[in-house]
Order: structure tokens, then sequence, then C-alpha cells
């Protein structure tokens, strides 16, 4: 087991942790007519926009409350309410997700309650499910966010009906609840491995059908266009079984299990060969049918991918910064590989990081990952774009991972999952250490003067 070291600091020295709001909005974007609404100040709300807008480089609808001076002292319970009201009148929604900011819970907000207030004043929009959750910017992140507003939607649109006889009326029916690490090309991905099954998958969220970059012939759209139909989420508890990838969905995956009595499987991630081979073997279970040629194909072409890459990979030493489910698939995938994991960084801690393939798991920042990257003589570091300045001080390649990804494009679409997704990250992986080979010690080149003054200074006689 990792030991969990917390660093304490009066502030954090570039960032790492992205916000719990705006991992709650990720979440809601992932259903189809879904909108968004921040419980805050207006410039709450246009951070989290330019920050989805810069990652996905795609318009994004997002709603706020809009607090000002005078709402923030006295009262802004009615700002919500007509927020919600506004939203159902204009947008019509299918469901409105409610986060709130540190603003709003410093202030103290029932959001609860308030949605009950709007209840009793608009009974008109008794229609549209409203999913109200606390995730205050001062704690938590992007990925405890998401997970809550998982869970928060699952609370508002699925019925209790455990022990109804319901369950398997279905039985194509497949239920998917994804993770935040996971990119919509990472959903597209698990969608089409279940459909090679005869499974019918239904993904909560479906990021692949919302957030994966393609032109409509709406100029533009004041709900989100694609996802998971609100429709689908009633019948959760009439699927064959359920199967969740991200420790972190660990609460939705009870609230689901104990509404539904729906079977569950859980997963922290599906990458690398073991995790692969055991999401193929459970499929073959429900479907009751035989591994299709093409899995096995893709299987040995990861294998044969993996004895390609192993001269790159092993005895490498990786340095990782991400949210804690990214930061255990990564890890296990590198770690698997015969790396060395000198660097482990969560920007808060979660009960998965103790599993990590590595001595200690660090809470911190970006300042934390250089200084034991540097310590541990890193040679690889792998995590979203703010670390290609850290990368850049440290002479060492950057694989980035997670959000944002504001200097790569395409980035956000990448697939990681699945038997062609670890083989594409391997062969990137290497790639990355082929290119920098000369820079990466111990096989610096005395010649190559160009990254590290040290040589310049032996070759012409200095000390």
């Amino acid at each position: 087991m990792a030991e969990i070291v917390r660093h304490p600091k009066a502030l954090s020295v570039s960032p790492l942790k992205s916000s719990a709001p705006a991992g709650a909005a990720l979440a809601f974007l992932g259903i189809n007519r879904g909108m968004p609404i921040f419980h805050g100040s207006q410039g709450c709300t246009a951070f989290a926009k330019v920050f989805f807008v810069r990652h996905f480089r795609e318009p994004v609808p997002l709603q706020t409350t809009a607090m000002d001076q005078v709402a923030t002292v006295m009262n802004a319970d009615d700002n919500v309410v007509q927020a919600l009201a506004t939203v159902c009148g204009k947008s019509k929604p299918a469901l409105v997700g409610l986060a709130t900011t540190a603003l709003s819970e410093t202030q103290g907000t029932d959001i609860h309650r308030l949605v009950k207030d709007f209840r009793s004043r608009y009974p008109q929009y008794d229609h549209i499910p409203v999913a109200a959750v606390n995730t205050p910017d001062f704690t938590g992140c992007l990925e405890t966010g998401y997970a809550a507003a998982v869970k928060g939607m699952l609370e508002a649109t699925v019925p209790t009906t455990a022990g109804t006889g319901i369950v398997g009326r279905r039985p194509r029916q497949i239920n998917l609840l994804l993770g935040s690490h996971l990119t919509p090309g990472d959903v597209e991905a698990i969608k089409e491995w279940v459909e090679l099954f005869n499974l019918r998958p239904v993904a909560v969220p479906d990021l692949a059908d919302s957030l994966d970059g393609h032109l409509i012939p709406e100029d533009t759209t004041p709900v989100t266009l694609g996802g998971t139909p609100v429709s689908e989420l009633p019948t959760l508890g009439e699927a064959r079984a359920t199967i969740v990838v991200g420790r972190s969905l660990n609460a939705a995956a009870d609230v689901l299990a104990s509404r539904t009595g729906v079977p569950d499987h859980r997963f922290d991630g599906l990458v690398g060969l073991e995790a692969c081979d055991r999401f193929t073997a459970l499929l073959a279970e429900i479907a009751g049918v035989p591994v299709p040629e093409k899995l096995e194909r893709h299987r040995a072409q990861l294998q044969d991918a993996m004895v390609d890459t192993h001269f790159m990979t092993g005895l490498r030493r990786v340095a990782i910064a991400a949210d804690a489910d990214l930061l255990l698939q990564l890890a296990t995938l590198v770690h698997g590989m015969g790396s060395e994991i000198v660097a482990a960084v969560a920007p808060v801690k979660a009960p998965c990081l103790a599993d990590l393939p590595a001595t200690q798991a660090h809470i911190g920042d970006l300042e934390d990952l250089e200084d034991l990257a540097r310590a541990g003589q890193a040679e690889l570091i792998i995590a979203n774009s703010h670390a290609a300045a850290t990368a850049e001080r440290l002479g060492v390649p950057l694989l980035r991972a997670g959000m944002p990804q504001y200097d790569l494009v395409g980035g956000y679409c990448k697939t990681w999952v699945g038997y062609r997704g670890t083989r594409q990250a391997l062969f990137d992986l290497a790639n990355l250490v082929l290119q920098h080979h000369e820079s990466i010690a111990p096989h610096r080149s005395r010649y190559n003067l160009r990254n590290d003054p040290a040589p310049a200074a032996a070759a012409a006689g200095g000390h």
C-alpha cells in the first residue's frame, strides 16, 4: 500500500486541481438536452465555460444564478428560483443540473430546499427533473464534483424498483456508470466493446455522444446536443447488469444498486491487459457467447506492442499528476510495463490512492510534482497541459493526460481504454522516450550541449 503524504502549504503553487463545480457540469453535459447551472457569481461560470471550451474546442451551454454583491451579503435564494424558472421556460431542457460554488456554500445556501421552493412556485415545470449537488470549490476536485453530479442525477431520475421483479426485463441492456477520467473517445470505445457482444449499452453520462466534437446543423443550441436521453434513466432498473468504471463512482453505484437491485461489477479502469481481459470475460459471461475473433486479434496486437515497447518502458522513472482515478489507471499501466513511479501527485485525498503501485502518494500541486520528479530523477512526466512548463524546466518529455489539454488538438477524444487504446498509449510512451533519448539521463551525450550546461563546461575544461 502506498503511504499518503500531504503537503501543508499556505497556498497552491502551479495548481493541479480543477474545481468541483466544473466536474459537476461535465457530468451534466453528458445528458441529452441537459443544462448545468452554477449557483454563484458570473465569474465562476465564465471560468468553467472557458475551461471547457479550451479543452473540447466546442461551445458549451452553462448558466449561472449571477450572485452580485447585494445577493451575496443579503440573500441569494430568489436568484436560484428565478434562474431555474428562466432556464426551464426559455431553454426547455430535459434535465437541469444545479451545482453550488464556494461563494454560495460560504453563504450557507440550502440548495435542496430551494429546489422545493421552485417546485411549489412553478408547478408547470414539474416534468423537468432538477439534480441539485453541493460542490464547493474549496473542497474536492473535478473528479469529486463529477461523482456527486452522477449520484445526484440518479437520485433525481431513477425510481426505487428493487424487489419488484423487473431486473433483467431488458436482458440485453447493460448500464455503464463512467468516471470523469474517461475521455469521449474512451466512452465510445467502451460502448462499441459492449456492442460486440450483441448487448445494448446505456452510458451515464454519455460524453461520447455530446462532447465528441461533431458538426451540427444548428448554429447554436441552448442545451446539450447528444448524451444520455433522460427517458433512459428510469429504465436502468430493468437492465441485466451495471458496470462501473472508476472508484470515485462507488457512492453513485451504491445508490443505483439500492434503488434497482441490478447487480453491478466495478472496475478501477479499463487500461492494461489484465483489466481488459476481465472486462471481456465479464461481457462474454453476461451475453453467454464466446469472445469475438476481433477482440482476440486486438488482444494479440496489444501483446505484441508490449513486447515491442518494453525496451523503452522498462526501468523508466516516471512522475504522474492527476485526479485519483486517472492517477491509479496511469500508474497501473506504466508500472505493469516495468516503470518505476518516482512521483505520484493527486489534488485531493481519495481511498484508491492507497492502492497505487508506488511507495508514496502525495496530495499537492504541480510544484510538488516538480520537486519530487527532480529528486527522483524522473525521465518522463504524465499530466495535463498545465505541467508543460514543469516538464520543460526538468528537461523531460510530457505525455498529456487528463484535463485540461489546451495545447494539444484532439487530446479530449484520445482513446486510452481497451486493447487498442492501451496499445496506442504504449506506443505514445515509447515514442516520447525515443524522441528524447539523448536528453534523458543516463544516455545524455556529452556532445548534446543544448539542454544541459554541465557537459558544455566539462567539454571546455571547466568544473
